[in-house]
């Protein structure tokens, strides 16, 4: 099947799908005419990879995901200890996304609103106590 075709199967906009190819993620066959030809096993490892990248995957976990995925010997330890440092790396976002937003609250509630020039808010972002 061409890119377009592998494209709709797979939800992944063809950009994605040569940027896959041009990392080595996947690698379709060419055709004759120089055309990439997806096979199913090829379609597999698209829909893996934008599984993995809707998660929040990195490029290079998805590499070692996908390299583990395809190694019938793996040991789950390994694929639980990427995963398991992805979502430490999840859990300090949302930490400094909390931090970020009671700051935010914090300065919004403390500004007035009003029609005078002093603003908390902007006090605050200039580094002015």
């Amino acid at each position: 099947m061409n890119i377009g075709q592998a494209s709709d199967q797979t939800g992944l906009p063809a950009k994605t799908i040569r940027y896959y190819e041009d990392i080595a993620l996947v690698k379709p066959d060419r055709d004759s005419n120089g055309y990439r030809s997806f096979r199913a096993q090829d379609i597999h490892k698209l829909k893996f990879l934008g599984r993995a990248r809707t998660l929040g995957f990195t490029i290079e976990d998805c590499r070692t995901l996908l390299a583990l995925y395809e190694d019938e010997t793996r040991a789950s330890a390994d694929v639980k200890q990427v995963a398991r440092g992805h979502l430490a790396q999840i859990d300090a976002k949302i930490a400094d996304l909390r931090s970020m937003r009671d700051t935010l609250s914090h300065l919004v509630e403390a500004c007035a609103g009003d029609d005078r020039p002093d603003c908390p808010i902007l006090r605050d972002l200039g580094g002015k106590s």
